[in-house]
């Protein structure tokens, strides 16, 4: 049914669905359409109203429509030509969703189900609405969200990487309506839990709403990760309660935002994990949902000389085309959204290269970048580049611009490899990661942010160091497995990395040997030890402090199950693993010297010879200053690593990394400064096993075999 012609907008160029005295404007982007219709379902989904928007003006359709209310559901069709060799592939037969929806309500039908294959991009008259969910208008949530944001400054924040859902399914204290919920997220159980650990942000995996790949569906798999965006401003139902959820969907964006509210009164920051790169409507020929069938030539990356054919730099079957600049509005309007009226403190941007690309390649100076930074609102967030993608010239790591803090693999790298590939295992060839070459992640990776004018503006904290994240093997998994399993994934174990760098200790997986098992515990506090005492913005993998094991799977995108939940029926080695990271988290938290904001002054001087220490000297295991040959050589394992503020009320930091198969007598470096106490050891199994030791500068210390050491002095009262 179609109503009676309708008033244009009075804001045409405010796209989406917004509430307004008696009614809403409406707008919705579609340059090549020859006609659009916004269509109204009723509440119980038996009749459709369509009203025929007016345009395009500047490519976009609009309306005022009144007696729009919160809750209506809703959608578009979109008329105009059928030319796939050019890239159009209008068909008003397709039902739509607004690329601008606040809410999205329904279900997609899995591509395994009975006239599924309507939603596909043919030119059949198939009604594809059956088949499709809603989007749905909401109204600004409703509060009352007082609590002001943390802004805990980027030098004392500490990143835990986790799943709404699978931090908290199983967790104890969690009411069990609550549990894998926004609502289970912000519950005391959960909120304790992690501010006792000591991090200040939580990162979580993409909460837009999203939609399973079809394969998947294929397979009776489902997209657990939610890499597969269905909607950029509508939060995720399926982590919502279930009374939210049978609310509708302003009830789900109202959980959202309390979830949000509550994890602030607690302190914490929340970072989401944003996926502008693609969406979920895969390969030309896949799905059409939303963008496809709105305006895929403006929309998506199409090859310049075969239009029909996506130009993907993602791996996903399509990509986003940012050298558009509806397509940079659009990120940048959802970012704003999150930010205003979600209240969330920063992003992560997955695969980010994608984001900063023209028809030239990839530029620090995009306009989608450049607006990003001096945005008035999203310039003062946190936020957080994964800075390659898949395509040509796709690794960008240090390029992108400042304030920006960025994934930093190769600190990830170089220490699985010192501490595994080539510590544990003793591979024994000439060429491998050295301790100078570890120690240039250790002090910031200035090799790699420090290129500026002036020289080092971004600082080591734009470094976001991490051993895991959700794509790869889990801490423990890196000291269990040599290879992936990933045959759960039913891609015959095709999928994931096979650049693990990990080392299985003799054993591939389980095992009961207590020396094999001792020694992997140990590699795993020597990674995590690694990553909290090196100056950067550290990032844990949510339960690498537990020695969460994914039985060796490096690719759980796909595992909604107890593979990818956090089992919280601890061994004691668990609980002990736990404390140890909470207390390196304390000693950071409570030691400036552990977290500077700004680069090493790099003067090469002996400290040794000096009445003060230096910010940062390098030395032997003998205890003598560095020099270009130990640099150079090999065969060094061996680090000392001593730092300082040179105030005399904070402490001096002194780091000592033997990355040999055997014990080493270690001297320490001789000079005029006070006492070292040993604070954290890699060689204790337990804090249980901490002693009151004290060190002279000139005393030797013998280091067990691969293990870490942290000392400071005592500051001046």
């Amino acid at each position: 049914m179609t109503s009676p012609t309708v008033a244009p907008s009075p804001d045409p160029h405010r796209l989406g669905v917004h509430l307004v005295e008696g009614g809403a404007i409406v707008a919705v982007y579609a340059a090549h359409a020859t006609a659009m219709h916004l269509c109204l379902f009723s509440d119980d989904d038996r009749t459709e109203t369509r009203i025929q928007l007016h345009g395009p003006q500047n490519g976009i359709w609009h309306a005022f429509v009144p007696g729009i209310e919160v809750g209506q559901r809703y959608g578009f069709r979109a008329t105009g030509p059928w030319q796939p060799k050019q890239g159009h592939r209008y068909n008003p037969a397709k039902l739509l969703l607004d690329p601008y929806g606040r809410g999205i309500e329904g279900r997609l039908t899995p591509m395994t189900e009975p006239g599924a294959k309507a939603l596909l991009s043919s030119r059949d008259a198939t009604d594809s609405a059956p088949l499709m969910p809603r989007s749905v208008v909401t109204e600004k949530p409703s509060g009352p969200w007082q609590t002001p944001h943390p802004r805990v400054p980027w030098t004392d924040t500490v990143i835990y990487e986790t799943h709404v859902k699978g931090l908290t399914k199983t967790m104890p204290g969690i009411p069990e309506e609550l549990r894998g919920t926004y609502a289970g997220l912000a519950h005391p159980a959960a909120i304790d839990y992690l501010t006792g650990l000591g991090i200040t942000a939580v990162e979580l995996l993409p909460v837009h709403a999203f939609a399973p790949e079809p394969h998947l569906e294929h397979g009776g798999l489902d997209s657990y990760w939610g890499y597969s965006t269905l909607g950029f401003f509508a939060p995720h139902a399926g982590y919502a309660t279930e009374a939210a959820r049978a609310a509708g969907a302003q009830a789900v964006q109202d959980e959202f935002c309390g979830m949000v509210d509550l994890l602030h009164q607690g302190g914490l920051e929340v970072i989401l994990d944003v996926v502008y790169n693609h969406t979920c409507e895969g390969s030309s020929a896949d799905r059409v949902l939303s963008w496809k069938g709105l305006d895929n030539r403006v929309y998506y990356r199409n090859q310049v000389h075969a239009p029909q054919h996506y130009d993907d730099t993602t791996g996903t079957g399509n990509t986003l085309d940012f050298a558009h600049p509806l397509v940079s509005k659009m990120a940048l309007d959802s970012l704003r959204y999150w930010a205003t009226e979600m209240h969330v403190d920063g992003f992560r941007f997955d695969l980010a290269a994608t984001l900063g690309r023209t028809m030239q390649g990839f530029s620090s100076d995009h306009p989608f970048l450049v607006g990003l930074i001096t945005d008035p609102v999203l310039g003062g967030l946190k936020l957080i580049a994964e800075p390659w993608d898949i395509g040509l010239g796709g690794w960008q790591v240090g390029n992108f611009p400042q304030p920006m803090g960025e994934w930093n693999d190769r600190f990830r790298d170089y220490t699985r490899a010192f501490w595994l590939q080539w510590g544990a295992a003793n591979s024994g060839q000439r060429h491998h990661p050295t301790a100078p070459e570890l120690a240039t992640r250790i002090a910031g990776s200035s090799d790699l942010f420090g290129h500026s004018e002036p020289y080092g503006m971004r600082g080591p904290i734009a470094s976001v160091n991490f051993i895991t994240a959700h794509d790869g093997f889990t801490a423990h998994d890196l000291t269990a497995y040599n290879h992936k399993h990933n045959e759960a994934n039913g891609e015959d174990n095709r999928d994931g990395t096979d650049n693990n760098r990990s080392f299985n200790h003799g054993v591939e997986g389980a095992t009961d040997d207590p020396d094999i098992l001792h020694a992997r515990r140990r590699s795993m506090r020597n990674m995590m030890g690694t990553l909290l005492i090196s100056a950067g913005t550290p990032m844990l993998l949510g339960g690498d402090e537990l020695g969460r094991s994914q039985g060796g799977n490096n690719n759980a995108y796909c595992q909604d199950n107890e593979i990818s939940w956090f089992d919280w029926d601890l061994e004691e080695w668990q609980v002990d693993l736990r404390a140890s990271i909470a207390e390196l988290l304390r000693l950071r938290r409570e030691n400036r010297v552990l977290r500077p904001g700004s680069f090493y002054d790099g003067v090469d001087h002996d400290p040794t010879d000096q009445l003060y220490r230096a910010d940062s000297a390098w030395f032997r295991h003998d205890g003598e200053h560095e020099d270009e040959d130990w640099w150079e050589d090999p065969e060094t394992r061996v680090v000392q690593f001593m730092r300082s503020l040179s105030r005399p009320a904070e402490a001096d930091a002194l780091v000592v990394v033997n990355g040999h198969n055997g014990a080493v007598d270690v001297r320490i470096p001789e000079d005029q400064g006070a006492p070292w106490h040993l604070v954290w050891d890699s060689a204790w199994d337990s804090l249980a096993e901490r002693t009151a030791a004290v060190v002279q500068p000139g005393d030797t210390q013998t280091m067990e075999a691969l293990s870490l050491r942290l000392y400071l002095t005592e500051p001046e009262a």
